[in-house]
């Protein structure tokens, strides 16, 4: 009898690279790292400098005391400041993404997916035509059979 060969680690890594959704996972890795790049430089270039016209671009000196004396590193502070610039660092990058890619992309698919179902309506159309002319010609045929038949 044969034995069963059991797959070797190699191939068993080399079937999970292969995978689809790796291989698709990879590319978003590597698009995403580079389109933070983009973000970072519309966040730090068009955004920080329209939020510092109304007050300030660097959040992070804004801080509150819980004991009695703050000087310098001395004493309890909570920055809040850090916490919010990070907040709304995050929130504008979100934004950036959603309205420059997400929303743009899903617009896209969208039609793509209507020029699709169109596509498949029409055809459908067509073969509901063609099955009905082909009805109507076998129709035809067994009447012509049916009236030759009768005649002597």
């Amino acid at each position: 009898m044969s034995e069963k060969k059991e797959p070797s680690v190699w191939q068993g890594f080399k079937a999970f690279l292969m995978r689809g959704n790796v291989v698709d996972l990879a590319v978003a890795v590597v698009i995403g790292a580079a389109f933070t790049n983009i973000v970072n430089a519309v966040v730090k270039g068009i955004i920080n400098p329209l939020v510092g016209a109304i007050g300030t671009k660097n959040l992070d000196h804004y801080s509150a005391c819980l004991s009695s004396s703050c000087q310098g590193d001395q004493g309890i502070q909570i920055l809040w400041g850090s916490v919010l610039g990070a907040s709304l660092s995050f929130v504008i990058t979100a934004a950036v993404v959603y309205f420059l890619m997400v929303l743009p992309m899903a617009k896209y698919l969208a039609r793509q997916e209507a020029r699709r179902k169109a596509r498949e309506g029409t055809q459908e159309v067509i073969e509901v035509t063609e099955l009905e002319v082909l009805k109507e010609i076998r129709d035809a045929l067994v009447a012509q059979r049916g009236s030759g038949s009768s005649r002597p």
